[in-house]
């Protein structure tokens, strides 16, 4: 059984592995205070264009999402996302189980809208009610669309005007940056929002994810609000010995096209088969629509998930590349469906 169920199945990249080895017996401070977590922020700062930013680094994306929010609002405030938002379908409650509302709003494609926050804004006038104040948006977003540079823009500039947080959360952000629709650049993400992050648990490392602060109201006690969340790992040079590596020599980006390349092959591959997608998805997560018996015999030879059943004996299933994928086992896959299908 191949797996084409997440893009964190496998572990992490060689050149990651060999890092940790090389230096599994130096020495380090603890709580990311080590020199690695230091030259891997610099790096981060460098790619960014930001040197003002504070970088932090957290081992997974719930615990990331968690802090950023509990930092950014006060008690009665809440936070904005699209109804497919991480925050809203995927973690438990986590941000309510805090106290803080989550305004979930129906978007477009996946993506939020600026209609989206302003309609959010209108229902929400009093002190009877909760307080919109950040604005959480997915590149990619849950269903593999990603935002256009004039879409940021325009939520970017909402925000500004009406005083809100812009936070983007990037757990798949290698995967929208490099792919063949994109026009953001990292440095322009930088400057769009408030806080955002680079996802690593999907892109190649064993886990971590790197929190970049640009805004100064959210800087101060970061780590307070980490250290009470127990996201301040006492080994954190092992977060910080793996984004160096990410950062070195293009890989996180060269691991992220490798998942969008695999992914490209199955979209091919299952449009010259004649079936359609549940989304229009450029980057490393695909959502085609089989007939129910299709999928009951891929499912003897591969793992994957069932994003939606339908009534008509089709159901949409989700597809997931990551950097190691292998081409192979994609054609297997094509393969399979193409004999399916006749």
């Amino acid at each position: 059984m191949y797996s084409f169920n997440n893009d964190y199945s496998e572990g992490a990249h060689p050149k990651i592995l060999e890092a940790i080895t090389r230096t599994n017996l130096d020495q380090n401070s603890g709580y990311g205070t080590d020199g690695h977590c230091t030259r891997a922020g610099e790096m981060i700062r460098r790619e960014i264009g930001r040197e003002d930013a504070d970088v932090h680094f957290i081992v997974g994306g719930t615990q990331t999402n968690l802090i950023t929010i509990g930092v950014a609002l006060k008690p009665w405030q809440a936070v904005i996302c699209v109804a497919q938002g991480h925050i809203n379908v995927h973690e438990t409650g986590a941000i309510e189980a805090t106290g803080h509302k989550v305004l979930a709003m129906p978007g477009r494609d996946g993506k939020l809208t600026p209609d989206d926050i302003i309609q959010a804004l209108d229902h929400h006038t009093d002190e009877h009610m909760v307080q919109p104040k950040m604005v959480y948006i997915s590149n990619s977003t849950e269903i593999g669309t990603q935002y256009s540079k004039a879409e940021l823009e325009a939520i970017h500039s909402l925000c500004l005007s009406k005083d809100l947080y812009l936070f983007l959360d990037g757990a798949r952000l290698g995967s929208a940056l490099t792919s063949s629709v994109n026009d953001l650049t990292i440095k322009d993400i930088a400057a769009l929002t408030d806080v955002f992050y680079i996802g690593g648990t999907k892109a190649g490392a064993l886990f971590g994810e790197a929190l970049i602060i640009s805004n100064p109201d959210l800087k101060p006690d970061f780590r307070f609000m980490m250290k009470q969340r127990g996201a301040l790992l006492a080994k954190g040079w092992l977060l910080g010995i793996q984004f160096e590596e990410l950062f070195t020599d293009n890989l996180f980006y060269d691991l992220a096209s490798h998942a969008n390349s695999m992914a490209d092959i199955l979209r091919k591959g299952i449009i010259d088969c004649g079936y359609s997608f549940y989304s229009a998805s450029l980057t490393n997560q695909l959502f085609p629509i089989f007939p129910d018996h299709v999928i009951e015999k891929l499912e003897k030879e591969f793992v994957f998930s069932i994003q939606e059943k339908r009534a008509d004996g089709q159901s949409a299933i989700r597809l997931v590349t990551s950097w190691a994928t292998r081409e192979d086992a994609c054609r297997h896959f094509l393969s399979i469906l193409k004999n399916c299908s006749m």
